[in-house]
C-alpha cells in the first residue's frame, strides 16, 4: 500500500459523520448547500425511519433531498434499487430517466461510458463470456472509473472462483492510489480535499459513494449464481462465479447534452430506441461509447473535459432522482414524477 494509502487512512469514520453537503442528526435533516430550497431548514424524520444511519444495515435511513423544491424527508434503502431509475444491473440492465428498461450488452473485457457531461463522466468495464452456439457476449459490470473536477475514483468487484459471503469483494482507489476502507457496517473515508465520500452500507460488499452536489452512488457486489446460470444458459465455468456490480444513480445538475448508455436518456429531448413491447430491448451503441480504459474520457461522443467546469457555464441543468417515472406523450423523455 503506497504513502497516500497510509495518509488517507486517517480519514478513515466508523460512524457517519456530516458531510459538507448536509448535516445529519439522530431526528432531523439540515442541508447546508445555500442553492438549496431547504438551505438550514431542520426538517424532522419520519417517525418510521428516524435515523439518517441506523446500526442495522436493513433498516430503511432517513434521507432529505437538498434538490427537491419539497423540503420533506422520506425513508428509503441505501442499496440499489434495479427496478428503478438510474439503475444498472444483471446483464446489463438499465432503467432510463424516463423509467424505460433497456439492456445494452457492449463487449467482454472491454470498457463503456454510462455518463459523460462536462464535469462528470463514469465508464463501466464489462466482463462476461461466450457460450458455444451464441451469437453474442454475455455481460455484465465488473468495475466504475469516475472522472470529476481533476481527480479520478473507480470501484471494482474483485475477481473469485467461488462466492463467499463472509469475504469482500471490493476494491476501491482514488487517484491511482488504492483505499483502505475497513469492513464494517458505516465505516466510512472521505478524500483529504472532501470532494468524494465513501460509506459502507453493510458490513462488506455493500457501498454509497458521494459526490457532493454531483452525484450519489449505490453500488452492490453480487455473483452470478448457479441458477441464474441455469435459468439463462450462462454456462459459468467452476472457477469463476464472475462477481458484478449492481448499480443506482442519482444525479444533481446535469447538463441537457449529457451523454452516455445511461446519460443520454436524461436528455430532455432523448427519444428512446428500446422497442416497447419487446421482452428484452436491446440498446446498441457500442461504436459511440467505447473507451479505451477505465478511466478514459475519449469515446466519440464524450463531454468531460475538467477545464470546462471552471472557464464555462452550462446553459442549463437538471436534476434526476430516483424517482418512480413514467413516460409521457410527445415529450422527449417525458420524466413524470409521483410523489
Amino acid at each position: 500500500m503506497g504513502m497516500f494509502s497510509r495518509r488517507s487512512s486517517v480519514f478513515v469514520l466508523i460512524l457517519l459523520f456530516a458531510s459538507n453537503v448536509m448535516q445529519i442528526n439522530a431526528s432531523f435533516k439540515t442541508c447546508n448547500n445555500k442553492k438549496s430550497p431547504c438551505f438550514l431548514k431542520k426538517i424532522p424524520c419520519p417517525p418510521q425511519c428516524p435515523l439518517a444511519s441506523p446500526f442495522d444495515p436493513k433498516a430503511k435511513v432517513c434521507y432529505l433531498d437538498c434538490n427537491s423544491p419539497i423540503c420533506k424527508t422520506q425513508c428509503k434503502t441505501r442499496r440499489p434499487d434495479c427496478n428503478h431509475v438510474g439503475s444498472a444491473c444483471y446483464d446489463p440492465r438499465f432503467v432510463g430517466a424516463d423509467g424505460i428498461v433497456f439492456y445494452f450488452h457492449g463487449r467482454r473485457n472491454e470498457h463503456f461510458t454510462l455518463v459523460s457531461d462536462t464535469n462528470l463522466h463514469v465508464n463501466a468495464r464489462f466482463i462476461g463470456l461466450r457460450p458455444a452456439g451464441r451469437s453474442r457476449d454475455y455481460t455484465w459490470i465488473q468495475a466504475l472509473g469516475i472522472l470529476f473536477d481533476s481527480h479520478n475514483f473507480s470501484i471494482e468487484a474483485t475477481p473469485t472462483a467461488t462466492w463467499d459471503d463472509e469475504a469482500d469483494h471490493l476494491k476501491l482507489s482514488y487517484n491511482a492510489e488504492e483505499l483502505f476502507l475497513p469492513q464494517g457496517h458505516l465505516s466510512a473515508w472521505e478524500s483529504p480535499e472532501n470532494k468524494i465520500r465513501v460509506e459502507r452500507t453493510s458490513s462488506k460488499n455493500s457501498v454509497e459513494i458521494i459526490i457532493p452536489e454531483v452525484a450519489e452512488i449505490y453500488v452492490n457486489v453480487v455473483p452470478v449464481t448457479k441458477e441464474d446460470s441455469r435459468i439463462h444458459n450462462y454456462q459459468i465455468p467452476e472457477d469463476d462465479c464472475f462477481a458484478h456490480l449492481e448499480v443506482q444513480f442519482k444525479f444533481y445538475g446535469l447538463s441537457p447534452k449529457v451523454e452516455g448508455v445511461l446519460g443520454r436518456t436524461y436528455q430532455p429531448d432523448f427519444e428512446n430506441p428500446a422497442k416497447m413491447g419487446v421482452a428484452m430491448p436491446v440498446v446498441g451503441g457500442e461504436d459511440k461509447y467505447k473507451t479505451t480504459s477505465l478511466l478514459s474520457a475519449d469515446c466519440r461522443v464524450c463531454l468531460f473535459s475538467p477545464a470546462d467546469t471552471a472557464s464555462e457555464k452550462k446553459e442549463s441543468v437538471m436534476d434526476f432522482g430516483m424517482l418512480d417515472c413514467t413516460r409521457g406523450a410527445k415529450s422527449g423523455n417525458g420524466i413524470v414524477c409521483r410523489r
